[in-house]
């Protein structure tokens, strides 16, 4: 039996001499490198999950952002503090978007010198270029942000577009909306909140 274990030993010995097999130094790399590769992919995982935003839930704090007017400047979301903002993010080819802008410029107009504004970001590709045309053929005269880089998208975790936020005077995130309302309908629940969250 030791003769046997001699005989196996001398031939794997004599393999990796002769370039047959794995020398211990090359297993040592190679498992030396898996290792390294599991460990960066981990980090990489923990780090990506530490860096994307939790997901804004009603009664949380909505995250604050800067983004470019339509007509020049910029928009940050604290600046509003004291306001009721209504965040609407849309896009310029979206049918609901077009089908729902007409009641949200109503809306605008109708709570007009009260504590109140609707931000209205464009995840238009094109910025200015595809949103001017729009914003003159639909008349809108409320704060239009372009969000070429769909930051709020990410910040907000949409789901698609329309979808609204209704932000307090505080900066808490009270309802969210997907898909188009009628912003005209007085019944509508989320008009009601809106112009009691403006008086109180």
């Amino acid at each position: 039996m030791d003769s046997q274990q001699d005989t196996e030993l001398s031939s794997a010995a004599a393999d990796a001499e002769n370039g047959e097999g794995w020398s211990f130094a090359e297993i040592a790399i190679a498992l030396g490198a898996f290792v390294a590769i599991v460990a960066i992919a981990v980090g990489a995982f923990f780090y990506y999950e530490s860096t994307v935003p939790a997901p804004v839930t009603e009664g949380s704090r909505a995250p604050d952002f800067s983004l470019p007017l339509l007509n020049g400047g910029t928009a940050r979301l604290s600046s509003y503090r004291g306001k009721v903002v209504l965040i609407n993010v849309w896009a310029t080819w979206c049918d609901p978007c077009k089908q729902e802008m007409p009641s949200l410029e109503k809306l605008y107009e109708s709570l007009k010198g009260q504590p109140f504004v609707i931000l209205a970001s464009s995840v238009d590709a094109h910025g200015a270029t595809d949103v001017t045309p729009f914003a003159y053929r639909y008349g809108l005269t409320f704060p239009i942000l372009l969000d070429v880089g769909k930051k709020l998208p990410d910040l907000f975790h949409t789901t698609g577009y329309p979808e609204s936020f209704i932000i307090d005077k505080n900066g808490t995130m009270v309802k969210r909306i997907i898909g188009p309302l009628d912003w005209t309908d007085s019944q509508l629940q989320e008009v009601q909140l809106i112009r009691q969250l403006v008086r109180s």
